[in-house]
């Protein structure tokens, strides 16, 4: 860690400690610069060491426009973000977005653009040394920031009277939820952090119908990346998340929260036995089957709805648990015959080339017989030729002395 002796207008910031200020800022990080540091960052980071406090979060938006003008999964990029990690401005715009949001320059906008910075540089970032640090301490800080500010955009949303206002504090709500997103799926492990977190479970438990739809369809693609992080969490927090799931279910007015609680029940009963038996069977949720098989036909989510309820049925559960066997019989024999084909189709080019080198051997054979047998007549011939023209020359020879 960088410590600054004092900041440029006399008195200490709370994240003074990070950067340089005064005459010594551009010495002490010229001497601190890494091999192959992006020059960007380096004027970069020597404007935010000499900027006063007010004017940093707006500074540190040019990052943005640095990580977007670098290829996407080149190795320029992770040398950025290596930068911008060495010289402490990732953990800068967390600092920032820990302040009170009427104090930052551009307000909302401001902050949910450093979501967005902060997550796409966390994520595919190579700490190297400050390993430890960056994954228990600053990601889990980051990904509990994202939430806590998402209670903050809640209650302003709530509070709000105008409706364009309100369109606004929805947008950001949504980059928001977009830029922890973001770093769950480059950070699988935070995911049981957020899921027990009790700033997310006030934010899945709100009554509004705009945030509600935004939290849900956060958490169904949260458990579309790992759904069995949802069983490491305590089983307090774990009923918790299932009791909001089925009380929008079965009391929410709202089809898109309806339909995206039926899809979650339904993902989370077909992939996890235990949650499946917990429906079924704990006191807590008896009577469910028949409150679901209540909920209206004629909706788009009603063949899922269908399924769910069927799922819950004892015996239903258990003819589609056969199926399930006999699919995954099949497919294992499906996958036994491939072996076996494969296999002879690999031993096949070997057997060619054998029957190829008898076939060969044969007619070579044949072929010498046949000429063996063609050089005999011919040399039967010639004896019996030889043997006429002695017989006339004999009989010539005879006649003249005679």
């Amino acid at each position: 860690m960088r410590v600054i002796p004092g900041s440029s207008e006399g008195h200490a910031r709370p994240w003074d400690s990070l950067f340089l200020t005064d005459q010594s800022s551009n010495r002490v990080i010229e001497k601190m610069k890494p091999a192959g540091t992006d020059p960007r960052i380096l004027s970069l980071a020597a404007e935010v060491a000499k900027s006063p406090e007010q004017n940093v979060p707006v500074i540190l938006l040019k990052l943005k426009e640095i990580i977007n003008n670098t290829p996407l999964g080149s190795s320029e990029l992770k040398k950025v973000k290596q930068d911008i990690y060495c010289y402490d401005l990732i953990q800068y715009c967390l600092l920032v977005l820990s302040q009170d949001s009427s104090r930052i320059q551009g307000g909302w906008s401001t902050i949910s653009q450093l979501t967005q910075i902060l997550s796409h540089c966390c994520v595919g970032l190579e700490p190297g040394e400050d390993g430890e640090e960056f994954y228990k301490e600053l990601l889990p800080s980051a990904a509990e920031n994202f939430l806590i500010l998402g209670r903050r955009l809640q209650t302003c949303f709530i509070n709000a009277t105008k409706g364009e206002e309100q369109d606004k504090l929805l947008h950001f709500f949504q980059i928001v939820t977009d830029s922890l997103f973001w770093l769950l799926g480059g950070h699988i492990q935070l995911i049981q952090n957020v899921l027990q977190s009790d700033h997310f479970l006030h934010l899945l438990q709100t009554d509004n119908v705009q945030i509600g739809a935004t939290v849900m369809t956060l958490l169904q693609n949260i458990l579309q990346i790992n759904s069995g992080n949802l069983l490491k969490i305590e089983g307090k927090a774990l009923h918790s998340i299932l009791d909001e799931i089925l009380f929008k279910l079965l009391s929410t007015p709202s089809p898109v929260i309806r339909s995206t609680a039926t899809k979650l029940l339904l993902v989370l009963a077909e992939s996890h036995q235990e949650i499946l038996i917990l429906l079924r069977l704990s006191a807590c949720y008896k009577g469910l089957r028949s409150l679901l098989s209540k909920q209206e036909t004629l909706t788009e989510f009603s063949r899922e709805l269908r399924q769910l309820v069927d799922l819950l049925t004892p015996k239903i559960h258990q003819e589609v648990e056969e199926q399930k066997l006999h699919k995954a019989a099949c497919l294992i024999q499906a996958y036994w015959k491939g072996f076996q084909t494969r296999k002879r189709l690999k031993k096949l080019p070997s057997a060619v080339i054998a029957l190829q080198r008898s076939f060969r051997s044969k007619r070579t054979k044949m072929l010498l017989e046949l000429n063996r047998q063609k050089e005999e007549e011919d040399l039967r011939l010639r004896l019996q030729l030889q043997r006429q023209r002695a017989m006339r020359l004999f009989l010539r020879v005879t006649l003249e002395h005679a």
